[in-house]
């Protein structure tokens, strides 16, 4: 294995584990409907703390889902989307392979099937030698 695919690989992983979680879900939901908040902002919209929220936010950050930027005293965190586009195209990449063993599974049972009816229907088997 290259060196690319593997980076791409981990890059996928990381992003799925910081999705697994539902706060992490939530957290780049919010983050998603404005441009940039601060996590004492996001810690107002959840049943966690401040601690927590910023803690979820460096999983999220170090997936490639969110960058933090210093303003002053503040980070105000913004969705970074190229990650998650990257897993996007992993997952229709993964469906498309899916979806064609699935039609190969689907063309041999057919292939099967009319072979069987065929044999059923054919008078000259019923002859003696």
């Amino acid at each position: 294995m290259t060196e690319e695919p593997r980076a791409a690989a981990g890059a996928v992983d990381g992003v799925l584990a910081a999705l697994a979680d539902p706060t992490r879900r939530a957290l780049l939901d919010m983050l998603a409907a404005q441009s940039e908040v601060t996590a004492t902002t996001l810690a107002g919209r959840l049943p966690v703390t401040r601690q927590a929220v910023v803690k979820h936010l460096s999983v999220l950050e170090a997936a490639g889902l969110v960058t933090g930027t210093r303003v002053g005293r503040e980070v105000r965190y913004a969705v970074q989307p190229a990650a998650l586009d990257a897993t996007a195209r992993w997952m229709a990449a993964l469906a498309n392979d899916w979806d064609r063993r699935l039609a190969t599974v689907k063309r041999v049972a057919e292939a099967a099937e009319a072979a069987e009816r065929a044999a059923r229907t054919d008078p000259s088997r019923d002859e003696l030698p």
